[in-house]
């Protein structure tokens, strides 16, 4: 049996069992992080040029953009995919090296509500879109993420299986809605490893495509169902040839979604365990800028690759700088959205403070990614003492995860700017009960 028969085998399964309450729990979280994601996202670039490309599909249809406009499914899983990945605040899962939510649950949300699906179903498709797109990602490993942008790759298959979820779609439909996907599945790292607009594109396209193949296997499109294991498959293709029989073993035992990582900073996640390293260094010794000599980060190598930029000149640049957040960490006190506002883009303490920054990798720590995401910061103050912290996990992952009371918070300090402080707080008790809602209206901006 192939992988993609394996995970359709597990679909009808899956259909015809009840989820645990933590289960249906951790889901809604997930939708909570999604649209404090999709909010800041809706005011970011490419999200206006995106809306006037996709005017033909815009005030029609039953699905809706994060700004409320009424669209074609299509189109409101290609905007909101992409507005949910623009601001650089949204959930991953680790041992996939991968941001779940943005492509997935804009997928599920966008055939759901074209469905007239209630809450209960919505929520129990963006459920198999992340455990059957996980595991792709597992399987694909760090092999994968040497050059490809697993949000853009691993996203399409989470989109197509929720998707076809939200269609219930049976066995072999949903085995050629993944298989269609794997040929839909794309998102170069390097994309972003200049200043560019495209990363979030990554997700957005990875919400339509998944959608498009979930939506033509119903209608009887078929796939190959070896695509991911066979000879020329994307396992040979973008990996180094993994191990796929193992790829469905834990499916209705083990439920990533219950161990995501929820960000409690801005920008590349890769930076949050050095920016966790650093905020401790500075509260417990009452750290000031002019009191730091030296401020050396040792991680692990896809945090350098990614979080680049050395002297970052752009917002978006920032994001994916190491030297950037860390700066700013010791300098401000935080690193949230007013972090990539031109006053502290600008600030000339965290610029002088940047040029005595040093990153490197550290073996150990490299050898333990993907599953641990640590970072060791060293601090020389300017008196000669050598302060030295290691954050063995970021706030925010499964070992020290956002609480509810912590991912509240979040949700409304994002999203009450752009929607209001009262409509954030109704949605937000609207996503508590979505299992009870009949159906999707109250998810409407």
């Amino acid at each position: 049996m192939h992988a993609t028969e394996v995970f359709g085998r597990y679909a009808q399964d899956y259909h015809q069992s009840a989820l645990p309450d933590e289960v249906i729990h951790h889901a809604k979280r997930a939708v909570i992080d999604w649209y404090a994601s999709l909010f800041p996202g809706l005011a970011a670039d490419p999200l206006a040029q995106l809306e006037d490309v996709l005017a033909d599909d815009l005030d029609r249809g039953r699905a809706r953009l994060g700004n409320g406009r009424s669209a074609t499914a299509r189109a409101a899983a290609l905007f909101n995919g992409t507005a949910a990945h623009a601001a650089e605040v949204d959930d991953s899962f680790r041992d996939a090296m991968y941001h779940p939510g943005a492509a997935t649950i804009a997928a599920a949300l966008a055939a759901s509500q074209d469905a007239g699906a209630n809450g209960l179903a919505f929520l129990r498709a963006l459920v198999l879109g992340y455990e059957v797109s996980t595991r792709i990602g597992v399987v694909m490993g760090r092999p994968h993420y040497r050059f490809w942008h697993n949000t853009g790759t691993v996203g399409t298959f989470g989109a197509a299986a929720a998707a076809a979820g939200a269609l219930q779609l049976g066995p072999q439909p949903f085995a050629h809605a993944l298989a269609t996907a794997a040929t839909f599945a794309a998102g170069l790292q390097q994309a972003f490893r200049m200043d560019s607009m495209s990363k979030p594109l990554h997700a957005g396209r990875a919400a339509e495509a998944g959608l498009l193949a979930a939506q033509m296997a119903a209608r009887g499109v078929t796939g190959s169902l070896d695509v991911l294991d066979g000879e020329a498959g994307l396992g040979q293709a973008m990996s180094n040839g993994p191990d796929w029989s193992q790829a469905g073993a834990t499916l209705g035992r083990e439920f990533h979604i219950t161990r995501l990582t929820f960000k409690n900073h801005i920008g590349c996640g890769h930076t949050f365990a050095a920016i966790d390293a650093a905020l401790a260094l500075r509260e417990q010794h009452a750290l000031q800028p002019n009191d730091i000599a030296h401020v050396q980060v040792d991680t692990y190598q896809p945090a350098l690759d990614i979080a680049c930029y050395d002297w970052p000149t752009t917002a978006n640049e920032a994001r994916f700088s190491l030297h950037y957040v860390v700066a700013t960490a010791l300098t401000h006190g935080s690193v949230r959205l007013a972090a990539y506002e031109p006053a502290q883009l600008d600030d000339v303490r965290t610029r002088e403070l940047m040029t005595r920054v040093d990153v490197r990798v550290d073996p150990a720590i490299d050898a333990a990614f993907p599953g641990q995401r640590a970072a060791r910061v060293e601090i020389t103050t300017r008196a000669g003492d050598r302060l030295m912290h290691l954050q063995p996990n970021r706030k925010g992952d499964p070992e020290l995860p956002l609480s509810d009371a912590e991912l509240e918070s979040k949700f409304l300090e994002l999203s009450g700017p752009v929607i209001g402080a009262s409509r954030a707080q109704t949605l937000l008790e609207h996503i508590w009960h979505l299992d009870r809602a009949d159906g999707l209206q109250g998810l409407v901006n």
